[in-house]
């Protein structure tokens, strides 16, 4: 059933900085071709608008038909980008904008109409992944680790793929086919907040700003102090769990810099967790594009750490292909979450669907 047909991925992450949307061709197992992709990116007064509607019991309605009406323009351009029609896509799936998530207490929103945007774009929409894993009693992230999975078929494991983005999280993967994953700590989130606040840009583009800072070691030391990092995988976080408190009193390039630190050493406090210490991290997401994160992160853990580019992905699109691949596997009933990957007791289905 339409194998020839698209399946159309949408993702707007934690850093609230766009939309990516990208095109793949799957069984719902393995990834038989990738096609276009495309970055839609807010403006500051889209942004914004999200921004105003995030934490619990918010309300979110007309915000979430703006974001859907974006997200149906970033479908219009991906379309005429690859010279396609809508009957040439199978599925879209949808991912929302997380704007609220708690899993103790079995919440999680993502706002985004899947229904508006299937009537707008003509083409069926898969959306709601998370909410029937948090329902289930899973973390309801991170959603990404079968897809890696399926890419990585053929690469040498271990292997861990770190994504950084407002929020960092792995995926590891064993040779026995064992699949673990979990949020790690704060990604990119609070160097953007910091360079919000200092410098009134939205990030520390090519971590310029904490390149010229030193690292406070008494308040990463006070950061790393957490409960969170004692817990073992599965487990999930919030863009809002962690704050600035720490650093306020450092100025502004130190206050990047040891941001910049603790996002790397975050990640290493999760592989005595691993059950084989991998010798190899590829990293997508943002943070990958920030060459003193990286070099951090080469010296925390000691390993190889390159972009997932080193193995033939495209960093900018993994996650909205994700939701490509999530939706194909929505609709054959296969699970979109494991006991390894969520915490949820039992392999998750998930997904609502959207009849165009």
């Amino acid at each position: 059933m339409g194998a020839d047909k698209w399946l159309l991925g949408l993702m707007s992450g934690t850093s609230m900085d766009g939309i990516d949307a990208a095109l793949i061709k799957s069984d719902g197992q393995s990834v038989t071709e990738t096609g276009a992709t495309l970055s839609y990116s807010y403006s500051p007064e889209q942004r914004a608008l999200l921004e105003g509607v995030m934490g619990e019991g918010k309300d979110v309605r007309d915000a979430e038909v703006q974001m859907t009406r974006w997200h149906y323009e970033a479908v219009k351009a991906l379309l005429d980008k690859a010279n396609l029609v809508p009957n040439d896509i199978e599925l879209i799936g949808f991912h929302g904008q997380t704007t609220f998530h708690d899993p103790s207490r079995r919440i999680t929103i993502q706002i985004g109409d899947g229904d508006l945007l299937a009537k707008l774009s003509g083409i069926p929409v898969v959306n709601d992944f998370r909410k029937a894993d948090v329902a289930a009693g899973g973390e309801g992230a991170p959603f990404a680790p079968l897809y890696h999975q399926a890419l990585a078929q053929e690469l040498e494991k271990p292997l861990v793929v770190l994504n950084i983005g407002g929020v960092s999280n792995i995926t590891y993967l064993d040779p026995d086919g064992t699949v673990l994953a979990c949020d790690t700590g704060p990604g990119n989130g609070l160097i953007d907040d910091w360079v919000q606040k200092h410098f009134g840009q939205s990030m520390d583009e090519g971590g310029k700003i904490a390149a010229k800072g030193e690292v406070n070691a008494t308040a990463l030391n006070t950061m790393l102090n957490n409960g969170f990092f004692n817990q073992a995988p599965p487990k999930s976080l919030d863009r809002y769990d962690f704050n600035l408190d720490a650093v306020q009193n450092l100025n502004p390039e130190d206050g990047a810099a040891t941001l910049t630190a603790f996002t790397a050493a975050v990640n290493a406090k999760i592989v005595s967790f691993l059950p084989t210490r991998p010798e190899r991290w590829v990293i997508t997401g943002g943070g990958r594009h920030n060459p003193v994160l990286m070099e951090a992160l080469r010296s925390a853990l000691g390993v190889t750490v390159d972009p997932v580019e080193s193995v033939g992905w495209d960093g900018d699109a993994l996650e909205a292909q994700a939701f490509a691949f999530l939706a194909k596997r929505s609709q054959l009933k296969l699970p979109l979450s494991l006991p390894t990957t969520t915490k949820v007791p039992e392999p998750c289905l998930g997904g609502v669907l959207h009849a165009a």
